[in-house]
């Protein structure tokens, strides 16, 4: 059996939503999702009962693009209620998500938990001569604004930094818990090292991609691989003896859809 593992396949493109639909089966194996899925409830929807029946098991994490609160609503679910609305449609799909009990790999090999991680952003993923408070004009100067500033409700936290401290304790603490005999893959949206954030297209994006408190926690957790997405530039490198995989999809001008998609499924293990 393999683990393989994909992000960013913003299926509100019909173009990606299409070629979610083609993917081939893998029934003995484990996909990985990890995040901008899609940007409803819905949609979402779509993707776990497609690809659920396919594969021996789905693993999401959420990006951004599911955290946004649908269609600019007032009095639609933003923030962690919204999160909780997600974790249950996922795990109505029998979908493993950050907040379930971590699965261990029953593949070949050294022992290894399969951790599906939620911990945002906070700005530090940024120059250090730019504040913190100059952050989205900084990044305006070049013509980039997050639409997670209007989109993404941090409630009941004041701002989404306290919102990631929060899920950056809760997801350590959890991590810190598997035994030690144990490896790790660790799943994330973002980056979980800056040096990692590599935007050629649009660098002042950075700040919205990660936190600089996960650097170290390839080391301090012992992982085999680090699965992320966001940044729709795919990339494989190996640090610490850790292989870094961004496996990003993304809109239709950042894939060929003459390849397919399953030529941009990533294998991991």
């Amino acid at each position: 059996m393999k683990l393989w593992a994909i992000s960013d396949l913003h299926v509100a493109s019909d173009v990606n939503r299409r070629a979610v639909a083609a993917l081939g089966a893998r029934p003995d194996d484990w996909l990985i999702l990890a995040g901008d899925i899609a940007d409803t409830m819905s949609d979402l929807g779509f993707v776990f009962a497609t690809l659920a029946p396919r594969f021996a098991r789905l693993i999401w994490t959420p990006g951004n693009h599911e955290l946004w609160r649908e269609n600019d609503a007032a009095d639609a679910p933003g923030g962690v209620e919204r999160y909780k609305a997600l974790v249950e449609l996922a795990r109505s799909h029998g979908v493993i998500t950050p907040e379930d009990p971590y699965p261990d790999w029953p593949g070949s090999g050294v022992r290894t938990v399969i951790a599906p991680l939620l911990t945002l952003y906070d700005y530090s993923v940024r120059p250090p001569d730019v504040g913190r408070g100059e952050v989205v004009a900084w990044a305006a100067q070049q013509g980039i604004f997050a639409t997670d500033e209007r989109r993404l409700d941090p409630t009941p936290y004041g701002d989404i930094v306290e919102w990631c401290q929060v899920r950056l304790t809760l997801t350590a603490r959890r991590l810190a818990e598997i035994p030690e005999d144990r490896r790790t893959v660790l799943i994330n949206h973002y980056p979980l090292r800056p040096e990692d954030v590599i935007l050629p297209r649009k660098p002042r994006y950075a700040p919205w991609s990660g936190t600089r408190a996960t650097a170290d926690w390839h080391r301090r957790f012992r992982a085999r691989a680090v699965v992320y997405g966001h940044l729709h530039v795919r990339a494989s490198r190996f640090a610490d003896g850790v292989h870094f995989q961004e496996v990003s999809l993304g809109y239709p001008r950042h894939w060929d859809p003459a390849r397919g998609i399953d030529s941009y499924v990533r294998r991991i293990l």
